[in-house]
């Protein structure tokens, strides 16, 4: 049944598909995209971004559906301010451009939970991306919702709007091969799925080698030269070119050069690529607490075309740029038949589209990573650097050379434009085992469960009494405390008193605190910090993974020995005193007293800080430089701009890079023993020209004295 809808769908559909590329209105293109995701700029933002990309050689915009954007809570949807993706999509329509829509739902895309909601988890009997009813339930209720509001706002090409594309599923062939038969059965369901929603546009499946007719699986990867649909009569298209890599609190910054990415593109048009896509085209900011992971950075500049803050990355910009118009120049050769190669040396060879009406265009390649060569091609001489390729739209005439770069790199700088504000710090309470609003069990709750992600935060605590006759008080060698976490920070309090904090990574998000603790006689108060840096996004059954204090918690140095508290009382608490209050707002910061001066509190743990600002005259993006404090989370007027984490040093391999050679996504990388990130991208558009509110919380303890806001200009 599904085989005879392909042929229905090519022979009715204003977009369709075959061998060779996908037609529009029944003609062949070769069709440049790049990602950007709605959430991770602003509505003000988009248009230039938009723009850019269109000035850039862009034909289409990708995007993900985000469902946790979308509906937060189940039957509350979302679709204001960054999640307006009608609005959008409108905007791309009006440039001219054409839209992938990649629903999903299931994104990964370092994104918390992997977009999926976390009510999702807790729906009685369900499992995650698997032949599972609940999930699957729920699945087609959100991918029907997004496709009936499409079709609502006619929005696909066939209604006269901007979408070619759209996705099911993503990057599912690896889970699916974990899993076995119950991984199959839902890739069929899916597919079946999907194409039941008749949206009038072919459906794909990036880096699933076993999608179902008439679904086009794509290849995902840094190169893609040698990928093969699984069908004969399927085009050959590149949904993500992995034109930089993600950025992790505690890793260097990676970047991909721009003639390596360049090279990467053109290998694949001249194995008869037609459809390509850069992942990402603008990365943006993961703004409040979006990221996954986790330890995903709140940057998701990934090395992209255009930075997180919309300016042009040069000199990858416009190389990029030159090599798309070289490949327009090719599109009628391109699309007409397949290359003849040929051997233009012992590492060299030329790969010619001729058709039949007599249009050519050629690719002369040199594989050598050491030696320039001159080869000969038809009537002319050409100069080939090591490890490129040059276009000849015409076989003729060189019009890029992926080595050949026209434009110097342009140097961002990040310029401070305010030091000296005025602080003011709140101090965050430090729970106890009967705070109002805790609950007590016996043992360790799993930390989402309790807090159902609605804040980073839970304490976890409890009451040690030490009788006057233990050792260690003569003594005075203290006992040793042992915490065992899941994951991901976590601050250590005895009787109010900071003793220390432990955080995890993203290779290994677990992590143990173990130090030596004073302790008095009587009752002593234990309390247990646990923080989360983004849920995982990626994985085998990820939405299982735990998070927080799970034990074992044991106090050695006892009279008895060891002490086990995994089992005792513990007392729960979800969130913290200021974010009940919502001091990072207007309303909510002038409900507690704040403190400054000579009393300004620095370099203390559980600190909130407060300061006004005026907007800064100018158009120049703006950032906070975050350099002099630990890691928490910062708010203008209100809303995050995401979780800081300056003191999170980058640990790895930095040093010289060449675009020589096969790329992966340790090979060039930058700013090792520096902070992973610096600097937080403040939109202009959530700014006033005056009094402006910044709020920002410290875990671990800074100096907010060190904080400026900075110009981003070239």
């Amino acid at each position: 049944m599904l085989i005879f809808l392909s042929w229905v769908f090519a022979a009715t559909a204003s977009v369709s598909y075959d061998n060779k590329a996908v037609l529009i209105n029944g003609r062949r293109r070769v069709l440049i995209s790049g990602s950007i995701h709605y959430p991770r700029s602003t509505p003000e933002m988009w248009p230039e971004i938009i723009q850019r990309a269109k000035y850039g050689g862009l034909d289409v915009i990708q995007t993900y559906v985000f469902w946790n954007g979308h509906e937060p809570s189940r039957g509350q949807y979302n679709f204001q301010g960054r999640y307006d993706l009608v609005r959008f999509i409108k905007l791309v329509h009006q440039a001219g451009l054409y839209v992938t829509l990649r629903i999903g739902p299931y994104v990964c895309a370092e994104w918390n939970l992997g977009g999926f909601p976390v009510w999702l988890k807790y729906v009685p009997g369900i499992a995650f991306r698997t032949d599972n009813e609940p999930f699957k339930w729920e699945m087609q209720r959100f991918t029907y919702k997004i496709v009936d509001l499409m079709k609502a706002e006619r929005l696909f090409e066939p209604q006269g709007g901007p979408i070619i594309l759209s996705q099911i599923e993503n990057e599912y062939e690896i889970v699916e091969y974990e899993i076995g038969h119950p991984g199959v059965a839902y890739t069929q369901w899916a597919a079946g799925m999907a194409v039941g929603t008749h949206t009038g546009v072919p459906w794909i499946m990036c880096k699933q080698g076993d999608a179902p007719d008439p679904i086009i699986n794509t290849c995902n990867g840094f190169y893609c030269e040698n990928f093969i649909p699984n069908r004969n009569y399927k085009p050959k298209m590149w949904t993500e070119v992995w034109g930089g890599w993600l950025m992790k609190f505690g890793g260097p910054t990676p970047y991909r050069l721009a003639e390596d990415v360049a090279f990467a593109v053109t290998k694949f048009i001249q194995n008869n690529g037609t459809y390509f896509n850069y992942y990402m085209y603008h990365g943006g900011t993961n703004f409040g607490r979006t990221s996954g992971g986790p330890f995903i950075t709140t940057s998701y500049d990934y090395d992209a075309p255009i930075d997180e803050y919309g300016l042009p990355r040069e000199p990858k910009y416009t190389h990029l740029k030159d090599l798309h118009n070289a490949i327009k120049q090719s599109e009628e050769a391109l699309v007409s038949t397949n290359p003849i190669i040929a051997s233009l040396g012992q590492k060299q060879e030329v790969h010619v589209f001729k058709s039949k009406s007599g249009v050519c265009a050629a690719f002369l390649t040199n594989y050598d990573q050491q030696y320039s060569v001159k080869v000969r091609f038809g009537n002319g001489q050409y100069d080939l650097p090591p490890w490129s390729i040059s276009i000849l739209p015409d076989c003729k005439t060189e019009a890029f050379n992926t080595a050949k770069v026209r434009l110097n790199g342009m140097h961002m700088k990040m310029v401070p434009w305010s030091w000296g504000f005025s602080w003011e710090s709140y101090n965050e309470w430090v729970g106890t085992a009967s705070d109002e609003g805790s609950f007590v069990v016996k043992g360790l709750k799993e930390q989402v469960s309790v807090t159902w992600d609605t804040t980073d935060y839970l304490w976890y605590m409890t009451d040690i009494t030490i009788g006057g006759d233990e050792e260690f008080l003569e003594t005075g060698r203290l006992p040793f405390l042992t915490v065992a976490s899941a994951g991901h920070a976590l601050q250590v309090f005895v009787n109010g008193q900071s003793v220390g904090n432990a955080y995890g990574s993203y290779e290994t998000p677990k992590l143990t605190f173990s130090g030596r603790v004073a302790l008095k006689p009587g009752v002593n108060k234990l309390a247990l910090l646990s923080s989360t840096v983004g849920l995982p996004n990626i994985g085998l059954h990820f939405e299982t993974w735990n998070a927080g204090v799970l034990g074992p918690v044991t106090l050695e140095g006892v009279n008895d020995g060891k002490w086990d508290l995994t089992k005792w009382e513990w007392s729960h608490k979800k969130g913290l005193e200021g974010e009940a209050l919502s001091v990072f707002s207007f309303k909510g910061s002038s409900s507690v007293k704040w403190t400054g001066g000579s009393s300004l509190a620095i370099k203390r743990p559980l600190t909130w800080y407060k300061t006004t600002f005026d907007a800064p005259e100018g158009n120049e993006p703006l950032a906070v430089d975050m350099i002099s404090m630990g890691k928490g989370e910062i708010w203008i007027n209100g809303q995050s701009i995401g979780r800081h984490w300056a003191a999170n040093k980058a640990t790895g391999g930095c040093g010289k890079c060449s675009y020589i050679g096969y790329y992966h996504e340790t090979k060039c990388q930058s700013g090792c023993g520096e902070a992973s990130q610096r600097w937080y991208h403040v939109p202009r558009s959530w700014l006033y020209p005056k009094g402006n509110l910044m709020v920002v919380f410290e875990e671990w303890g800074g100096d907010p004295r060190g904080i400026s806001l900075v110009k981003r200009t070239t």
